[in-house]
């Protein structure tokens, strides 16, 4: 029988979170994290420590990765990795992260949380937020097949189960199976669906050697394990986790693994749990196993990848197990994690000494002789208790400060904003105003305002009414209306408003290697092949050079760069603008870039609209999202509210094609850029009583038609602060239009609370007229 799992290496040099790992080889791990880089470990054969490169670098979060195995025509095999920046990237293990990548696949149109490569090297497969699954072929490294039947609802995880059966886990509770060679126009649809208890996060292979006899296995946000064959059968639960089951893999010896909220990575041997492995981390994201040795990779939120095995020529030395071993007693675990603790009805130290656990990974809460309340968790290989950390109030209410970058506050939140995103964090200190610091937030995560409430209210329950030794009463005007917010023991409630939305937004979050490096090999392709008359030659690309530095570093944009990338956009060929119109919606905050006029008088608006929707080519949902993203961030100066403004009708027109079921009926990241610029002209009628009564009337149906079978909550909710602002600047344009009917389909068909909130102002706000 095998024995437990031990430390063998710490893997140290991410700077967040790691959200993925793969173990190809023996020697080599491969991670990738919040902290936006993919690193490639390699053993190093003398210490059996582990070394670690960069890859990848750029500027979104990385979620997703895995390996390409070597073949003849690539000795060295593919690093592929995806992430907030929906692209999947395809690199060399030996490459730098200033080397290109080989390849860029495009085509998903929100975050790739889920990656896997097919087991004979012959396709990708990727899942993400955008509720895609897409098979891709190696050889033409384009979209070969698209998997059906997600309804919109994220796909968190892919299994090549083998060269032809692919098969999904879903949000919406289902695990779907495709084979693929049933494909109908380049789409597959699923040939059974197993319909689950609660959202699937994880999934894998079971090893044919399993007793259960089943062919995959599912995690949930519920912590049950649960092993099912290709009809839909489910043949064994696994219970044991105490918290959301993030990651699954399976081991060569029969067994699999599993890595969760709880803290832990846990190693199951038929139904029952055999090694419990806490971490010293709230989650730990990711798990993956060497197909060969056995070892076993896990990557958590402390920044940290961390290696472990049976092999005993592989455990790492007594000082660095000594050093885990603590930091994992002296970790602190939030009360609210374990549920309502009564300190009094607990046992003493005495307790471990005379009672054993009954089953593995079991927790007990013990009173220590100082007065604190640690955690211990029982090891059935052991036979005896570990010490797995110290239980602790939120800091706010011991009075205790928590650093954060440097500084030190009541509280550092980890904040869901969206299901299935990884948490951000979320610093606060008794003395701020929720608003002020819920603001701050938004902003330094590049996230919309609509989520402004949210946020603020979050605070306010977490804190739990806990003031410092001074009044709570706001000093002077309160610019967030936050009088009127739930504050614990009040006796009335009143709810914070939505409406009207008074802030123009903008989408601006962008990965600037992957678009320039993208950019500059299409141009380089472009010269190979003699298109000289529309390529880039050297000063022009040192231009690019100096918009990038310009827009990373948020510096004022070469004032030349306007034209090259408006040349990029409309000169190229349609197969190949996106890149380019992607840097377009990005200049187009810029005061400078709204002044653009070509010779023929174009302007910027001009140019986003023929460059995202030819009339001489059939329209491409990306391009015209970066079209519509484009109007959105025009609002970002005055000059270009001025622009648009001025052309008005332009800009309405152009919204109105995009909602057109031929385009972009059902893309969500179309729809969000649609309603973001809306919402945007809403502001514009709101604060400048500008747009003719006609022009109002268009801009409030093209968003009810946005609204029509829709059940994105994010589509919906900027829809409705559309809608909802219009009705408060002035609803006589409107009558006539089922603006409330609209409103209550939305509210049904979306369950979210913030959702419904708004709806519900926008009711009252078309009552009062």
């Amino acid at each position: 029988m095998a024995g437990d799992f031990k430390l063998s290496a710490q893997l140290l040099g991410h700077e967040a979170d790691v959200r993925a790992v793969s173990f190809p080889s023996l020697d080599v791990v491969v991670s990738a994290s919040r902290d936006c880089t993919v690193r490639i470990w390699r053993r190093d054969a003398a210490s059996s420590t582990f070394e670690g490169a960069l890859v990848s670098r750029g500027s979104e979060y990385v979620n997703s990765v895995s390996f390409f195995p070597p073949t003849k025509n690539h000795p060295d095999g593919f690093v592929v990795s995806g992430g907030k920046d929906t692209i999947v990237e395809v690199k060399s293990p030996l490459a730098a992260s200033t080397d290109n990548a080989e390849r860029l696949l495009i085509g998903h149109s929100h975050n790739v949380c889920t990656l896997d490569v097919s087991l004979d090297g012959n396709f990708i497969v990727s899942g993400g937020w955008d509720g895609q699954a897409r098979v891709w072929d190696l050889a033409t490294w384009q979209t070969k097949l698209v998997l059906g039947g997600h309804e919109g609802m994220s796909v968190w995880s892919v299994v090549a189960l083998d060269r032809k059966t692919v098969v999904t886990g879903c949000a919406d509770k289902s695990i779907r199976v495709f084979d693929l060679t049933q494909s109908v126009a380049g789409e597959v649809m699923p040939m059974s669906t197993i319909y689950t208890p609660d959202v699937v996060r994880a999934l894998c292979k079971v090893p044919d050697a399993h007793p259960s006899g089943a062919s995959i296995a599912s995690a949930s946000n519920d912590g049950t394990l649960r092993l099912w064959n290709l009809k839909g059968q489910q043949l064994a639960e696994l219970h044991g986790h105490e918290s959301f089951v993030y990651s699954l893999a399976a081991l060569p010896s029969g067994e699999l693994v599993s890595s969760g909220e709880d803290r832990t990575v846990r190693v199951w041997r038929g139904s029952e749990c055999v090694q419990t492995i806490t971490h010293p981390a709230i989650s730990v994201w990711a798990v993956a196993a060497n197909p060969e040795t056995g070892d076993i990779v896990s990557g958590a939120s402390d920044g940290i990848a961390r290696v472990f095995t049976r092999r005993p020529e592989r455990v790492a030395d007594q000082e660095t197990l000594a050093q885990f071993e603590e930091s994992v007693k002296s970790s602190s675990i939030p009360q609210q994690q374990l549920g309502g603790i009564n300190k009094e009805k607990l046992p003493g130290p005495e307790f471990l000494a005379t009672k054993a656990g009954t089953k593995e990974g079991q927790v007990q809460m013990i009173v220590e002789s100082n007065g604190n309340v640690s955690a211990y968790q029982w090891s059935m290989s052991q036979q005896q208790w570990v010490n797995v950390g110290t239980v602790v109030d939120a800091v706010g209410s011991t009075g205790k400060k928590v650093e954060y970058k440097g500084q030190s506050y009541d509280y550092v939140f980890d904040v869901d904003i969206e299901d299935g995103k990884p948490p951000l964090k979320l610093p606060y200190n008794l003395s701020e105003n929720p608003y002020e610091r819920a603001t701050k937030f938004l902003h330094d995560n590049e996230l919309p305002l609509t989520y402004l409430d949210n946020v603020a209210n979050f605070i306010t329950k977490n804190t739990k009414g806990a003031t410092l030794g001074q009044s709570s009463e706001p000093a002077g005007a309160d610019p967030y209306g936050t009088e009127s917010r739930y504050r614990p023991g009040d006796a009335s409630q009143p709810a914070s408003k939505v409406l009207p939305q008074k802030e123009y937004l903008t989408i601006t979050a962008a990965k600037y290697e992957a678009i320039f490096t993208k950019l500059l090999s299409i141009n380089k392709t472009m010269i190979a092949s003699g298109r000289k008359d529309a390529a880039l030659n050297p000063g022009e690309e040192s231009i690019l050079q100096s918009l990038r530095i310009a827009l990373e570093t948020s510096k004022p944009i070469p004032p030349q760069s306007l034209a090259l990338i408006v040349k990029v956009a409309t000169k190229w060929p349609h197969s190949d603008r996106l890149p380019g119109l992607d840097i377009l919606r990005c200049i187009a905050k810029y005061p400078v870039a709204a002044e653009y006029s070509s010779a023929q008088g174009s302007t910027l608006l001009d140019v986003a609209i023929s460059a995202s929707l030819p009339t001489d080519a059939a329209p491409g949902e990306n391009a015209a999202m970066m079209g519509a993203r484009t109007v959105a961030n025009l609002f970002g100066s005055a000059e270009g509210r001025s622009l648009v403004s001025s052309h008005s009708d332009k800009a309405i027109s152009f919204l109105e094609r995009l909602g057109e079921t031929g385009i972009g009926k059902f893309n969500r990241n179309l729809l969000i850029a649609v309603t973001t610029s809306a919402v945007n002209l809403s502001v514009l009628v709101y604060r400048e009583k500008l747009l003719s009564a006609d022009q109002r009337r268009r801009l409030v149906v093209l968003v009810g038609a946005a609204m029509k079978n829709q059940t994105d909550s994010e589509v919906l909710y900027r829809a409705l602060v559309a809608i909802g602002t219009m009705l408060a600047a002035s609803t006589a344009e409107l009558k006539g239009l089922p603006v409330g009917e609209w409103i209550r389909g939305a509210k049904g068909s979306c369950g979210e609370e913030r959702v419904g909130s708004v709806a519900d102002e926008c009711l009252a706000l078309a009552g009062k007229h």
